[in-house]
C-alpha cells in the first residue's frame, strides 16, 4: 500500500465515480481501476461496489477513509520538512561573552531579512563563520565589520544615594566603591575614572556580565556598555561625568568568511552605509 493508491483511493471514495476520480487525477479508467484492485488486494477486502452509474463505498472503505487523509497529511508533511531542511543556508555566529541580547536578537533579525531561507546557528564563545563582537576583540588575522557604537554609563544600584535625577559628578565618585574587570579591554581606559579607589575594589569579575550582576546586588558602582546595564532591572544607567566612552560592536571574521552570500551581502550594505545599526 503506497500514497499512490491511497491517493486514488480517495478520490474514488469522494467523487463516487471511476470516470470523475480518473479525470481529476489525469488516469485513464483502466488505470485507476487496476490501482484501486491493488490496494483491495493488499487490504484484502473489497472497498467499493460497482454499479452501472458509479460506485458505492463499502463499510471498511468508511473506515479507511480517514486513516488515508491523516497517512496522506504525514507523508506530504515529512516531504516538506525534508525539502525545507535542504533549502536552508546555514551560518554559524559565535557570541562574545559582554553582548547584550539586544544586539544579538538585532543582527538576527537583520541577518534573517538579507536571506529568509537562513538556518542561523548562534555559539558563546570564537566560533562560526564570524563572531559578534566588540572591535578589540578582533584577532590580528581577521577584518572588522562595524554594526554599531554604544556609549558607556554608570551602573548605579537604584538603592545607592547617586540613583536619584541628578547627574553624577566627579567628586561623587571619588569614594566610590567600585566592581571592576580587569581583564575585560576597557579596564585600562576607565582607570582614571575609578581613580585612587581603582586599588582597592570592593569587588572584581572576570566578564561584565558578572560585574553588572554584582552591582545589582548593590556591592558597589560599575562602569559598562548602557545597552548591558539596561538588562538590569535593580541597575540604573547615569551618564559618565567628563565625557562619553564608547566601544564599537560589529562582526570580526576572516577573509574566507565572505564567501558566504550572508555575509558578503552585509558587508555590501556596510560600504554603502558606513555605520549600521542593530536597533
Amino acid at each position: 500500500m503506497d500514497s499512490r493508491q491511497l491517493n486514488a483511493f480517495l478520490c474514488v471514495f469522494e467523487e463516487r465515480n471511476i470516470t470523475a476520480a480518473a479525470r481529476r487525477l489525469h488516469l485513464t479508467q483502466p488505470a485507476l481501476s487496476a490501482t484501486i484492485k491493488a490496494l483491495e488486494d493488499a487490504l484484502g477486502t473489497q472497498l467499493f461496489l460497482r454499479l452501472p452509474r458509479g460506485v458505492e463505498v463499502t463499510g471498511d472503505a468508511r473506515t479507511l477513509y480517514p486513516q488515508a487523509q491523516r497517512m496522506l497529511a504525514e507523508a506530504q508533511a515529512l516531504t516538506q520538512q525534508f525539502r525545507h531542511h535542504r533549502d536552508r543556508l546555514p551560518l554559524s555566529i559565535g557570541i562574545a561573552h559582554d553582548i547584550a541580547e539586544v544586539d544579538i536578537a538585532a543582527l538576527a533579525a537583520r541577518l534573517q531579512a538579507l536571506e529568509p531561507r537562513l538556518l542561523l546557528t548562534l555559539e558563546p564563545g570564537c566560533s562560526g563563520h564570524a563572531r559578534l563582537a566588540p572591535e578589540e576583540d578582533r584577532c590580528e588575522d581577521e577584518l572588522f565589520l562595524p554594526l554599531r557604537e554604544e556609549a558607556y554609563a554608570l551602573a548605579v544600584p537604584l538603592t545607592h544615594a547617586l540613583a536619584g535625577d541628578a547627574p553624577p559628578r566627579p567628586d561623587d565618585l571619588a569614594s566610590a566603591r567600585w566592581i571592576t574587570c580587569p581583564g575585560d579591554y576597557s579596564h585600562q581606559r576607565l582607570l582614571p575614572l575609578y581613580g585612587a579607589m581603582a586599588a582597592f575594589p570592593a569587588a572584581q569579575a572576570g566578564t561584565l556580565h558578572l560585574v553588572l550582576s554584582m552591582a545589582a546586588a548593590g556591592m558597589g558602582l560599575a562602569i559598562a556598555p548602557r545597552s548591558l546595564i539596561l538588562q538590569h532591572p535593580a541597575l540604573r544607567a547615569c551618564a559618565l561625568p567628563g565625557g562619553q566612552l564608547t566601544r564599537r560592536l560589529g562582526l570580526c571574521y576572516s577573509v574566507p568568511a565572505l564567501a558566504h552570500p550572508v555575509l558578503a551581502r552585509l558587508a555590501q550594505e556596510a560600504a554603502e552605509a558606513p555605520m549600521l545599526a542593530l536597533g
